[in-house]
């Protein structure tokens, strides 16, 4: 039976984009009641309609006085918030093409890369800390990525980013689990959403597909899944750690995969 979380209140950031929206969709469907926070307002108020006693806010991360007024929103509605999945990351196409090796790449994109992706969870953790800590419970989830644990000769500020929110992650966990408030990590490899796949060479999407350990690539419901569990009770007592969703990626040596095929055949 699917963990429940009726009663809920959650807030999903980045809640239009693949593995947010299907996050949003499986915390309605057991239970919760959803803030859609994303940078994009008719995308949120649109998935927002689709779901049961749901609110759509129009957030941009790097500032921090939308991220107070998403909070102060969500207590003037709810009066109370039970979970926060802190999903949003800057990762438009112009950003993606600019993130390779930092012998190349500006400051600019990496102070921006930071501002939203390390500062903005910091930003949404504090705010959500100070309500949770007077409930004394609740639970923070933050997608970080399997980049955080493996070198890679492109996305370097994204790369480091997602490594700083884990630190994050393992601090906020130390530092208020005798409140009762939990933080987890999860770690998404490359999901098979169409935002993921929309700009990615042929090529690359072969190698990663053959570099996945399960025989098909995973896609935004497969992480939607782990940050519900992480939501609910049956996750009470794990805090403080990393969950890789990504079908096995970054536990094995490049090429091992199609070494064992070649074994086996």
């Amino acid at each position: 039976m699917a963990s429940s979380l009726n009663g809920r209140v959650a807030i999903v950031t980045g809640g239009v984009g693949g593995i947010g929206a299907a996050t949003c969709r499986v915390m309605a469907e057991r239970g919760a009641r959803i803030v859609v926070a994303d940078i994009n307002r008719d995308g949120a108020e649109a998935l927002a309609a689709e779901l049961p006693d749901a609110l759509a806010l129009q957030v941009d991360l790097a500032e921090e006085d939308e991220i107070a007024a998403l909070f102060q929103a969500t207590m003037d509605r709810y009066g109370r918030l039970d979970v926060l999945d802190n999903n949003a990351a800057l990762l438009g196409h112009d950003v993606v093409q600019q993130d390779h090796d930092i012998a190349t790449m500006s400051t600019e994109l990496w102070d921006r890369t930071f501002r939203v992706n390390a500062r903005g969870t910091m930003i949404c953790c504090r705010h959500a800390l100070k309500i949770m800590e007077t409930q004394n419970s609740g639970s923070i989830i933050n997608t970080a990525s399997n980049l955080a644990l493996q070198g890679n000769v492109i996305q370097s500020a994204y790369s480091a980013s997602k490594a700083a929110v884990l630190q994050m992650t393992r601090s906020i966990a130390t530092s208020h689990g005798k409140r009762g408030i939990r933080c987890n990590s999860v770690l998404p490899g490359l999901t098979g959403s169409r935002a993921a796949l929309e700009h990615l060479p042929p090529r690359l999407r072969q190698i990663v597909e053959e570099e996945t350990l399960t025989p098909y690539l995973g896609d935004p419901m497969d992480i939607a899944h782990a940050v519900a569990f992480l939501a609910s009770d049956e996750a009470r007592y794990i805090t403080g750690q990393m969950i890789v969703v990504d079908g096995g990626t970054s536990v094995h040596i490049p090429g091992f995969a199609r070494l064992s095929e070649m074994i086996q055949g």
